[in-house]
């Protein structure tokens, strides 16, 4: 006998002890915040403009991962017109990478008519995949590493960033943390605060769309964590939307407002900004344009109390 994947991932959460009644209508709010019913559309920043020199965009692939082994992934690398190799550019790292260069943020082309206008320094853009083999979500389930990889609360995910894909890198990058930024969605998202957590001499700068900062594995925990920790020197830019997920993970607006609490708690430079939305790019792609000028067209004291 068969059985279709979805009533096996149904079989697997009723075998983890959560009600299947529950199930279902947990799938029923993931897709009704994923529908993308939004009032947010891309400004003309965030479109290609006549007279704006391009940068490129290329495709690489690792085909293993001593961190992570058996995995392989795609990632793509934009290198900014204005790019000369003896001035190390600015970086930023982005989480389900493909997803920031399809047209709910096109993060290449605003670049382009930024850097063009002087509103944010030459930075090299750098969109990686997830490991396209693993386990999925625990009680949902699933079949890539990106769980694994984004929502662990370790250093493991920052290491395969600096050690195996970053110094393969066909430019030259900064090494200052205040010019580099890691960013992503969901639970790229938390993955992004979690690099810059375990490795803030590597990354000093967080974008987080929509944030999965709920009990996936233990990411509710950061709220406290931050609390009780002296201040890192970082700045962290927050967004979700009020129609965002409420599942048996927990609640993604609740959790982004905890956070940012947190962070004020402790006198973190940051923003929090809730709109309209679901759990989509729509708003942080309608904004993306505004969050690199507050990301990049400002200094700072970084220099813990």
């Amino acid at each position: 006998m068969s059985i279709s994947k979805q009533d096996q991932v149904r079989l697997q959460a009723v075998g983890l002890g959560v009600d299947g009644k529950i199930f279902e209508q947990d799938q029923v709010r993931v897709q009704a915040a994923q529908a993308g019913d939004e009032p947010y559309e891309l400004g003309e920043e965030s479109l290609p403009q006549p007279g704006t020199p391009r940068g490129s965009v290329t495709e690489y692939r690792l085909d293993d991962s001593a961190r992570f082994p058996g995995t392989k992934r795609r990632y793509w690398v934009y290198v900014p017109a204005q790019y000369t190799p003896d001035h190390p550019a600015n970086l930023m790292v982005f989480q389900d990478g493909v997803r920031y260069l399809r047209p709910d943020v096109n993060a290449h082309v605003v670049f382009d008519n930024l850097i063009h206008r002087g509103e944010m320094p030459v930075c090299v853009g750098v969109f990686v995949e997830p490991g396209d083999r693993g386990p999925g979500l625990p009680i949902w389930g699933g079949d890539t590493n990106r769980n694994v990889e984004y929502d662990t609360l370790s250093d493991a995910y920052a290491q395969f960033l600096l050690d195996e894909l970053l110094p393969g890198l066909p430019v030259a990058v900064t090494d200052d943390a205040t010019r580099r930024a890691i960013c992503g969605l969901s639970s790229g998202g938390i993955c992004a605060f979690t690099a810059a957590w375990e490795r803030p001499e590597a990354f000093g700068n967080v974008v987080s769309h929509c944030g999965s900062f709920v009990n996936i594995f233990g990411g509710h925990e950061y709220p406290s964590l931050i609390r009780r920790t002296e201040r890192k020197p970082l700045r962290v830019f927050l967004q979700t939307g009020e129609r965002d997920v409420d599942v048996v993970f927990g609640n993604w607006p609740i959790a982004n407002r905890d956070m940012a609490a947190a962070l004020a708690y402790r006198g973190y430079e940051y923003e929090l900004v809730i709109g309209e939305g679901g759990h989509t790019l729509k708003h942080g792609g309608s904004i993306f344009p505004d969050t690199m000028r507050w990301l990049w067209g400002r200094t700072d004291d970084r220099r813990s109390p």
